[in-house]
């Protein structure tokens, strides 16, 4: 197979990002890109050498020069555009969460199954580099049998960090267009993924998620704690979220604290960082026998997540190999998700495997 054409669909602000995958690489390049705003089309197609621009995805997929399609659009839009997108005959790469509901989440895995293409979630937290050094470290034992993980999350001051005007927002805290809200259900999909890579299949959870005011009309999801019970026994963790838009944090990024510690029967392993630097310490730490060590590694920018996600994508079409994030896995921190949501409305645990 020579080099693959992509088109990337939605032109927003974490396109920028999800280029770098595609910079001086010489298996795949992007050669076309759409957005309804064709300004925001024509200012990508420009800044990243690109000469197909399109308003209409569909015409996007309808150009032969493109075998992968990256949609990085509204969560509303992922399943419809998936599905055309396979019945199109192309690879897909949605961004996460892949769909509102299970039951799209489904139709979308039929659809890449019966025209023979890869569907892959993209999902870059378990590319972060102390993540997959970590989960590297669990595998091999370093810190014993995995009893406990912390995941911590709160946001940031709007003034620092990427400059995201709220009119981009507005559709985030529309339920029909994204689903839930801006903190569980949309970066808390991040969380939900990384938990589920270090500790294996969720059994049941029980979560209260409150309200914070945003705007008169606007409220985020938030704060919010998550129990989780896995099914590999004696493990368990606990999720927090908080809504802090007073503090300043320290990113070139979105103003958004990330942490996880993982505690084992000999050892705990605490990755720090991701997107910004509000505890100033070095991205993986490992406690154990007594001493903290920090753990070397050449790469630890969250910019780095993206070109890896992109380039284990890549080399899945490539080698016909099932990327780690394909639709089965993405239905299941879906399920993961919507069972946090459902546990919270009607205040009781929820087991992930029952939600249809």
């Amino acid at each position: 197979m020579g080099q693959i054409g992509v088109g990337i669909v939605g032109c927003g602000r974490i396109s920028d990002l999800h280029a770098l995958g595609y910079k001086d690489f010489e298996d795949a390049r992007i050669v076309a890109v759409c957005d309804n705003k064709v300004k925001s089309a024509n200012q990508k197609a420009s800044q990243w050498g690109v000469g197909r621009v399109y308003q209409d995805y569909q015409d996007l997929l309808a150009d032969s020069h493109v075998q992968l399609v990256e949609l990085l659009t509204p969560h509303h839009l992922h399943a419809e555009m998936a599905i055309a997108a396979c019945k199109a005959g192309k690879h897909v790469s949605v961004q996460k969460p892949m769909a509102l509901n299970v039951l799209e989440s489904n139709r979308m895995i039929l659809a890449a199954d019966q025209a023979g293409v890869l569907l892959r979630i993209y999902e870059n937290f378990i590319f972060y580099p102390p993540f997959v050094r970590a989960k590297e470290m669990i595998d091999a034992g370093e810190i014993g049998d995995p009893q406990m993980i912390r995941v911590h999350y709160n946001s940031g001051n709007l003034q620092n960090g990427w400059k995201v005007p709220i009119r981009a927002w507005l559709w985030r805290f529309n339920q029909k267009q994204s689903g839930g809200g801006p903190i569980i259900f949309d970066h808390g999909y991040h969380l939900f993924s990384i938990t589920r890579y270090l500790m294996g299949e969720v059994e049941k959870l029980y979560a209260w998620i409150d309200k914070s005011p945003i705007l008169p009309t606007l409220n985020a999801d938030a704060p919010a704690t998550i129990m989780v019970q896995f099914k590999s026994p004696r493990r368990y963790g606990v999720m927090d979220f908080s809504y802090t838009p007073k503090m300043q944090i320290n990113t070139r990024y979105y103003a958004d604290d990330n942490r996880v510690e993982v505690i084992g029967e000999k050892g705990i392993l605490l990755i720090n960082r991701c997107t910004a630097r509000t505890i100033d310490l070095p991205a993986l730490i490992l406690f154990r026998d007594g001493v903290n060590s920090p753990i070397e590694l050449g790469r630890v920018e969250w910019q780095d997540s993206f070109i890896d996600c992109t380039h284990h994508l890549i080399n899945a079409i490539k080698t016909g190999k099932e990327p780690i994030l394909d639709g089965l896995t993405g239905k299941a921190v879906l399920q993961f998700s919507l069972a946090a949501h459902l546990s919270s409305r009607f205040k009781r645990e929820v087991h992930p495997d029952e939600v249809r």
